[in-house]
């Protein structure tokens, strides 16, 4: 056999395995588009969103409905999608592992992306912006600077299982904090006056400073931190994540979330409508 034939057997064996390889990448690719969540809900006809109330992002109003800023952005995403939208409701502390269990589809609840939380699910790209707030009490702590909230004769309230709570141990790790399963049962303490302060995501401390000017007073009109909050996934679904990235780049440029985000975080033009 010549050389020539013996390169050309070798080239077309080799043609033959990437040939092969190609086409079991192509099937795997194929699999795990199958298999996406993406799929699911456009059988299903239905988007399954998990979120907690938590001001503005997701209220009851008046009439039992859901509103604000993750109630719209969630609708938008489903319209989008050509499908229904179902709201999950969920308590904070175990929302990952309900996600985990299938309970739902996705998370739109102004979670935060952190280092721990993105060991368990994934995050697409940022849709908003924010950070957490101190409000405190007047009878416990007026006169006192952000440092002296720092002493462990002072108790601060936070949502368990949130950011905040995060926040408050590494900001201020001498205070004892006092966690709760929800900002409503936070906020009551410190009005109450049984905490010196409340720390939530913005703009809530703010909003609820001018509904109670006697009681309550802002050490500080800053955000204590930074935040970036993302839609949660499951991981190995890498075509959910593309769509949702995706569609939060698209509502970024063309200026929908902006305008939402706005509505709901720089006035309480939509106070009326919740229900106290």
């Amino acid at each position: 056999m010549t050389i020539s034939k013996l390169l050309t057997g070798s080239l077309v064996a080799g043609c033959l395995v990437l040939g092969m390889l190609g086409a079991a990448r192509a099937d795997v690719q194929q699999d795990l588009a199958s298999e996406s969540v993406i799929e699911e809900v456009k059988k299903r006809g239905v988007l399954r969103v998990g979120m907690s109330t938590f001001v503005p992002w997701a209220m009851r109003a008046k009439d039992g409905s859901l509103i604000g800023f993750e109630i719209d952005v969630a609708k938008k995403v489903a319209e989008d999608m050509e499908v229904e939208v179902e709201f999950v409701p969920t308590q904070w502390a175990g929302i990952i592992p309900a996600l985990i269990a299938k309970k739902f589809d996705v998370i739109i609840g102004g979670m935060s992306i952190t280092p721990a939380r993105n060991l368990t699910v994934n995050f697409t790209i940022p849709y908003a912006h924010s950070g957490q707030q101190m409000v405190a009490s007047k009878e416990l702590a007026e006169g006192m600077a952000v440092a002296d909230f720092n002493a462990s004769d002072v108790t601060i309230a936070c949502r368990r299982g949130s950011t905040p709570c995060t926040a408050a141990a590494e900001l201020f790790p001498k205070a004892n904090l006092s966690r709760f399963d929800d900002d409503a049962q936070a906020f009551q303490e410190l009005v109450n006056a049984n905490a010196h302060a409340f720390i939530t995501s913005a703009p809530k401390p703010r909003f609820w400073m001018s509904k109670h000017p006697g009681k309550l007073f802002m050490p500080t009109e800053e955000n204590l931190t930074k935040g970036d909050e993302a839609f949660a996934l499951r991981k190995g679904d890498p075509d959910a994540l593309n769509f949702f990235s995706n569609w939060i780049l698209v509502h970024t440029s063309n200026g929908w979330l902006k305008e939402r985000h706005d509505f709901w975080f720089t006035n309480q033009n939509w106070a009326d409508q919740v229900a106290e």
